[in-house]
């Protein structure tokens, strides 16, 4: 709880030198990390594009979109997550999607804030604090994030992403 609080606090703060990130490998990396049980499909619609901007931030708004995809699966070994990019006007638009039990409406906006989960604490590992620390880094990148979802449907995770950000007429 302590971590996530510091995660959250700290969310949006400038602590990394800026540098050029090539999204579909940190997807590729971030995915790895998580160890998914066999089964777990990863989609990447290739190419994602690479961003110029701090790497830690980007990587805790991707471990936790996919790595909740995972965790709230009803049945995580036939999970399966898509994500793609496109880009435009500056920005780069993230899309996690995943196979999920999906979430009901009245909840989209609950989810985002700070101790929120939509299980009893008693059958869910973590503090509720990972979307809200997800918001937290995109708001302060200057995006923004949506959700769609329905039960049943799974749930699609939309955020924007400054291209470059830090570093005006920085090539990459």
């Amino acid at each position: 709880l302590l971590d996530d609080l510091l995660a959250y606090s700290r969310a949006g703060r400038h602590l990394h030198k800026p540098e050029w990130i090539d999204t579909e490998e940190l997807v590729r990396d971030v995915t790895y990390l998580l160890a998914p049980p066999p089964g777990f499909v990863l989609d990447v619609c290739s190419p994602l594009p690479k961003v110029f901007g701090e790497r830690v931030p980007l990587e805790t708004v991707l471990r936790n979109l996919i790595g909740n995809a995972i965790k709230h699966h009803d049945h995580p070994e036939t999970a399966r997550v898509e994500v793609a990019a496109s880009e435009s006007d500056g920005f780069v638009e993230f899309v996690v999607a995943d196979n999920g039990p999906g979430i009901e409406a009245a909840h989209h906006d609950r989810i985002f804030q700070v101790f929120q989960t939509l299980k009893p604490r008693d059958q869910v590992e973590g503090s509720g604090m990972g979307l809200a620390v997800v918001k937290k880094i995109v708001e302060n990148q200057g995006g923004r994030i949506l959700l769609t979802s329905a039960p049943g449907q799974g749930a699609t995770f939309c955020f924007t992403w400054p291209q470059v950000k830090g570093a005006e007429g920085v090539s990459g």
